[in-house]
């Protein structure tokens, strides 16, 4: 009678076991389901906030940006629209805006392909638009062209602090009948 005692005693040990396993299993998956749920809502977000200041840059409203770009934002232009390379600041970043809208009418701005991995979105777009006063050190040309980059953009504490952008200066100088 004794070893049924034991037995049984065994199978309610083994039983509880098994199901503080599943429970921990479940807590498990649901604390992985969770995590992931707000990380993909988070990369959500970075992407539409990415897609946003694109759309500023298309609709020129740059000032609308300080709302989710931080107050130290840099913008790389690799390379930059009159030479080099440049950083630029938020202000001078919403002043190239600006100045590039004074340059440029009818300016069409489309999204080609998001991909976002952690705190980081990277943006492939398209841009169009006529050449009608001056930009930069460029005299209008009336011509209207076509040209493509790629925007990266770098997140900390839901603010857009950084971002990258390389775009085919060749192709747009080209078209718009700039190259010597």
């Amino acid at each position: 009678m004794r070893g049924n005692s034991l037995i049984f005693e065994g199978a309610k040990i083994a039983h509880l076991l098994t199901n503080t396993f599943t429970l921990y299993t479940m807590l498990g998956v649901y604390y992985t389901l969770v995590n992931k749920e707000t990380v993909d809502t988070m990369t959500t977000n970075h992407k539409e906030t990415s897609k946003n200041l694109l759309q500023l840059w298309g609709d020129n409203t740059p000032h609308k940006a300080t709302s989710f770009l931080s107050q130290d934002y840099k913008n790389h232009q690799m390379p930059d629209a009159g030479h080099g390379t440049s950083c630029e600041s938020l202000k001078e970043w919403q002043d190239l805006v600006t100045e590039f809208h004074q340059g440029f009418s009818d300016v069409k701005l489309k999204i080609l392909l998001q991909v976002a991995e952690g705190d980081y979105v990277c943006t492939r777009w398209r841009v169009t638009g006529t050449h009608t006063g001056k930009f930069m050190q460029y005299e209008p040309t009336g011509k209207t062209g076509t040209w493509t980059g790629t925007h990266t953009d770098r997140y900390e504490n839901n603010k857009m602090v950084e971002s990258w952008v390389d775009w085919d200066k060749y192709s747009f100088l080209e078209q718009l009948g700039l190259l010597n």
